[in-house]
């Protein structure tokens, strides 16, 4: 039987290559919205993160998220963010 090859996704806080299903995406919709994609599946631009408050803290202080994104990340939707992270 053939095995099935495992999607790996860059981490923008640490760096690490992880799979797909371990790492969160956080997608900008066309209309320019930010927001946490629980399916994976949303249209738009995209970004992974680690499931931690540490990694995403990272990702957005060093702007990793922005340039990935293309967008900028006001103070409120980095909020949201960790809420919705908290609540994986």
């Amino acid at each position: 039987m053939k095995t099935r090859k495992i999607p790996m996704r860059m981490c923008v806080g640490c760096r690490e290559m992880k799979e797909k299903r371990s790492l969160l995406r956080v997608v900008k919709s066309p209309e320019g919205e930010v927001s946490v994609d629980r399916v994976g599946k949303a249209p738009g631009r995209g970004a992974y993160v680690c499931r931690s408050k540490a990694c995403l803290e990272r990702a957005v202080k060093q702007r990793q998220l922005e340039r990935a994104l293309e967008t900028r990340i006001d103070e409120a939707i980095f909020k949201r963010l960790t809420e919705e992270m908290d609540g994986d």
